[in-house]
């Protein structure tokens, strides 16, 4: 396992959480989206981002009606200043994946806005 840099010392930067549970993924629901891809390019821009983007996977979040389901959570900094993780749903097409990692690149909430799209594909997140 790889050490995260923020988990040395520095700021956790903005994350995306990646919902791979029952629905989200699943080629049956979705059949025309590239699952594995859409992955694979997230974590290649994670990768890229030299310590300014993370992503990670989770299992079921539960919004299972709005598959695929990407929780942009803030970096440390924002967080500190108010900023709250983002629910996106419907994360299924490549123009989906271009806005996250633009807003992500950005520095993601509470430190650029969202673009337009986005924040028609924000989603609540589910009442525990």
């Amino acid at each position: 396992m790889t050490a995260r840099p923020w988990a040395r010392g520095s700021a956790r930067p903005c994350s995306l959480v990646v919902c791979r549970g029952c629905c989200c993924g699943d080629a049956a629901k979705h059949p025309g989206t590239d699952h594995t891809g859409q992955l694979a390019r997230l974590r290649e821009a994670a990768a890229a981002s030299g310590g300014r983007l993370a992503v990670r996977t989770s299992d079921c979040l539960g919004p299972c009606g709005q598959a695929n389901v990407v929780v942009v959570q803030p970096s440390a900094e924002a967080r500190r200043r108010g900023a709250r993780a983002a629910w996106i749903g419907w994360t299924l097409d490549d123009d989906a994946l271009d806005d996250i990692l633009a807003w992500a690149d950005a520095g993601g909430p509470g430190v650029a806005e969202p673009p337009a799209t986005l924040r028609l594909q924000m989603i609540d997140p589910p009442k525990n």
